[in-house]
């Protein structure tokens, strides 16, 4: 299974996400020197994430939730992850 994929079922199981949106952003960031530091195979992020779960929490909050959902991969495979939540309601208004 693909990085992307392997975050898309982790957040699916851990938070309940409904709709998970992944861009893998690494080539934009290849030659920073964050980035040649970071782990073998990690990789930079874009990612929406919807779920009830997020409900009646504030932003920060259902960042951490993902970040917390994702604890390991933040260790190994992933480096940098840019992150946009929204409960249902709120994506059906985009």
């Amino acid at each position: 299974m693909d990085v992307t994929a392997t975050i898309k079922t982790i957040l699916q199981e851990k938070i309940g996400a409904t709709i998970v949106e992944i861009e893998d952003r690494s080539d934009l960031h290849k030659h920073h020197q964050g980035r040649m530091n970071a782990p073998v195979g990690s990789g930079h992020f874009d990612a929406i994430v919807v779920a009830a779960s997020f409900a009646g929490k504030t932003m920060m909050q259902q960042h951490r939730m993902v970040y917390a959902a994702l604890s390991d991969q933040m260790q190994t495979t992933i480096h940098a992850l840019s992150l946009k939540t929204y409960t249902p309601e709120q994506w059906q208004q985009i």
